[in-house]
């Protein structure tokens, strides 16, 4: 029975998928003599938020996540970023293949808020692979054989990764999705004023808001 190791060498921006992505690069190893037909991988992708340090900045950009700083020790926990799939194509001993990780700019996500939050360093994650091995042995006929669900690999992602990932697809912008009538309301309001833009409208609600505060 084939016995798989898994290894990430790095990971990089993809500049030319349809949605953003990044490509873990994962070399497999299998131990044993079996010739490896095909692997239907699937990973989860956690975020292990506890297993870095926080600036002063940070703990403010990220409060709208775990809340007050003195509360992280309850809410500063690890959580999913995203899920992955690839298929591996056949080899023997071992082989280096491209994990496409999907990622958004959802500001509704709290993978996005965390990223978004980080100035800098890394961002500690844990792949945790599983999935179906597809193999022969000592040309036998085709065998089936499911990953084990204690493979993982611990990884750091760059934080400046993930902002230059953002900056290729959305270059200087940033996108909120709202619930259809909150989008209804701030049309309205933008059609009754005659304002061109969706910022030019924010920006007008936000100076009210703020004469009202002043007043």
């Amino acid at each position: 029975m084939p016995e798989l190791s898994f290894h990430i060498a790095q990971a990089e921006v993809e500049p030319y998928a349809i949605t953003p992505q990044m490509i873990f690069k994962l070399r497999l190893t299998n131990t044993g003599p079996e010739k490896i037909h095909s692997v239907a991988l699937r990973a989860q992708i956690q975020i292990e938020a506890p297993r870095r340090g926080y600036s002063a900045t940070e703990q403010e950009q990220l409060r709208d996540l775990f809340g007050e700083p003195e509360r992280w020790g309850q809410t500063l926990k690890t959580f999913l970023w995203t899920h992955a799939s690839t298929i591996v194509p056949p080899f023997e001993g071992s082989t280096d293949v491209n994990l496409p990780v999907p990622c958004t700019f959802d500001f509704n996500v709290a993978a996005t808020k965390y990223f978004a939050g980080l100035a800098d360093d890394d961002i500690p994650v844990c792949v945790q692979f599983s999935g179906t091995v597809f193999y022969t042995e000592d040309g036998g006929p085709l065998q089936v054989t499911p990953i084990p669900w204690d493979k993982e690999v611990h990884f750091r992602v760059p934080v400046q990764l993930w902002k230059k990932l953002m900056d290729t697809y959305y270059p200087g912008v940033a996108w909120l999705c709202l619930e259809r009538h909150a989008f209804e309301q701030l049309y309205r309001y933008k059609v009754e004023r005659g304002i061109p833009t969706w910022e030019q409208a924010l920006e007008s609600l936000l100076r009210q808001v703020q004469e009202e505060v002043k007043s």
